[in-house]
Parts: structure tokens; C-alpha cells; sequence
């Protein structure tokens, strides 16, 4: 537990731009306390004392308003910003250096049995009020917009919007594009750009986080536009006979 002490710390520093001072996180963040009390809990949890670590969990939950499951694994660096209405359920799994806002839910369905939560690879964002339910995967580098509803897995490097969710950005690239994932050659208008999430590819700790909320497309203006290019397809069509 207090190995990963420094680096919690350093995570909330380095992501939130209001953190002046460690002392200030120490004593005035609860998503850096949440952090700080499951680690303890789930410390209970893997040695048999499962008492001690719901009386843990539930203290946390009334002082930080996050609910974090004792049996919830938990990696390096997780910042859990502002927290109120975060919830992890048990088997969930979240990798090193994820970014959690307010309200977000790591969650189940209901009709699943063992493995009921999602796994989170390094790097993601999941943003306010998002939920992710059952036990899915989301890949390293991903991004869970405002509000998205996941029930499905998503892929490394990608951009998930809507309810329910679905990818709308692969490797900084618009879906869909049929250049997606071929950025590197060189040839895609959008590899110099900072669009192009590979440039995080290779990256780690903190280099590596995404806290971009605002780039997100809308599903329904790529619709639109799809719509509007196959109406202009068609005219051409129409005035060429």
C-alpha cells in the first residue's frame, strides 16, 4: 500500500491542474482517499478478512461518496477526479493510469455470474456519468465519452460515444474510415495532426493520458454527413445522364 503512495499522489498533481501541493491532495481529495482506503480494503479482501474490508469499503463510501467493491483490482496511478457516484463493482479490473470523473459506473448486469465487471487496460478515460456494464473489455488508450452506455468490448486506441456506445474514433481516425489503423504510412491527412492518437502509442505512466473530453465527434452529425455525400453522389449520377 504505501509503495503506490508517491505515485497516487503524483497522478492527481500531474492531471488536475487545481492540485497545488501534496498536502493539499493528502487532506482534501476524496477520489485520491477512495484510492488510498481500497487499497487497505482490498488488502482485507485477499487475505481472508472480508469483514474488516466491507467495514472499510462502506466508511469510504460515506466520507468520498465512491462506492469501490473491496475484490475490485486496482492498478498504478488511478485518479478517481471529484468521485461523487463513482461505482466499481467486484470483479472489475482497471489497469495502470486510468482516469475515472464523477458519476461513472464500472458495473454489472444483473444476469451474469463470476466475472461480472469490466476490465480496463492501461491509459483509458472514462468519462462523467459514463457506464460500463458486464464483463467487458476495453482496450488500452480507449476513451468513454460523456454520458456513452458500454455493453460491448472496445478496442485499444479508440473513442466510444452514445447509448448504447459505440466506436465513432479508431486510432484518432472517424469512423468509418478505410484508412483506419494505416496512419503510420504516412499517407492519412490526419497522422501529423494531433487528432492521431498514435502519436500515445509506446508511451507510459503519464505520458501516455488522454484527458481530451472535448474532441468527441457526434454520431449523429457523422450520419448526416454520410447522408449529405450520398445525396451528392447521387446528383452527380443523375446529372451525368
Amino acid at each position: 500500500m504505501f509503495q503506490t503512495l508517491r505515485s497516487d499522489i503524483q497522478a492527481v498533481l500531474k492531471r488536475d491542474p487545481a492540485a497545488k501541493s501534496a498536502l493539499e491532495v493528502l487532506l482534501c481529495y476524496p477520489g485520491f482517499r477512495a484510492v488510498r482506503m481500497h487499497r487497505r480494503a482490498n488488502f482485507y479482501y485477499r487475505h481472508g478478512m472480508n469483514l474488516f474490508a466491507r467495514i472499510t469499503s462502506e466508511w469510504c463510501r460515506f466520507t468520498t461518496g465512491i462506492d469501490i467493491h473491496p475484490g475490485a483490482t486496482i492498478g498504478k496511478r488511478l485518479f478517481i477526479d471529484h468521485g461523487v457516484g463513482v461505482v466499481i463493482g467486484e470483479t472489475a479490473v482497471i489497469g495502470d493510469d486510468v482516469t475515472i470523473y464523477q458519476g461513472a459506473t464500472l458495473g454489472g448486469t444483473g444476469k451474469d455470474t463470476g466475472k461480472r465487471h469490466p476490465t480496463l487496460g492501461d491509459h483509458v478515460t472514462v468519462s462523467a456519468g459514463a457506464k460500463v456494464l458486464g464483463p467487458v473489455t476495453v482496450g488500452s488508450h480507449a476513451k468513454i465519452g460523456a454520458g456513452a452506455v458500454v455493453l460491448r468490448d472496445v478496442p485499444a486506441f479508440s473513442t466510444v460515444v452514445g447509448v448504447p456506445g459505440h466506436v465513432v474514433r479508431l486510432y484518432g481516425c472517424k469512423v468509418p474510415c478505410d484508412r483506419v489503423g494505416m496512419c503510420d504510412d504516412g499517407n492519412c491527412e490526419c497522422s501529423e495532426t494531433d487528432k492521431c492518437v498514435r502519436r500515445h502509442e509506446g508511451l507510459a505512466g503519464e505520458e501516455g493520458v488522454d484527458l481530451d473530453q472535448v474532441d468527441l465527434p457526434d454520431p449523429v452529425e457523422l450520419q448526416l454527413e454520410q447522408l449529405q455525400k450520398r445525396l451528392e453522389t447521387i446528383e452527380a449520377q443523375l446529372r451525368q445522364k
